[in-house]
C-alpha cells in the first residue's frame, strides 16, 4: 500500500499529469486528445502518460493505430482514504486544547 501511494503522490506531483488525470475523470480520451492541449513534444508527453500507467492511475487500450486510455479508480481511492485519514487525525489535534505550559 505505501509503495501503491508513493507512487501515486510521485506521479501526481507533476502539473501536466494531474491535468491528464482530470481530463479521464470525464471519461477515456485517446492519447491524441490528452496531448493537445499541452505545449510539449509527444514523446515527452508519451513520458508522463507511461508514468501514470506505471503507478497504475491510467491504462490504456490499442485497438488499430488508436490508443484510448482510461482512469483507474483504485490508486486514486487509496489516495483519497489515505488524505481523509489525516485529515481526521489533524481534526483531532486541531480540537484538542493547547497543553499548558509548566
Amino acid at each position: 500500500m505505501t509503495f501503491q501511494l508513493d507512487a501515486s503522490f510521485s506521479a501526481l506531483s507533476d502539473p501536466t499529469r494531474r491535468a491528464v488525470v482530470e481530463t479521464l475523470m470525464a471519461g477515456p480520451a485517446t492519447v491524441s486528445t490528452l496531448a493537445a492541449p499541452h505545449d510539449i513534444a509527444l514523446p515527452t508527453f508519451l513520458r508522463h502518460l507511461r508514468v501514470l500507467e506505471t503507478c497504475g492511475l491510467v491504462r490504456s487500450v490499442k485497438k488499430g493505430r488508436v490508443r484510448t486510455c482510461h482512469i483507474e479508480p483504485a490508486p486514486l481511492l487509496a489516495v483519497q482514504g489515505w488524505l481523509e485519514w489525516q485529515r481526521r487525525l489533524l481534526e483531532g489535534h486541531l480540537d484538542k486544547p493547547p497543553a499548558s505550559k509548566p
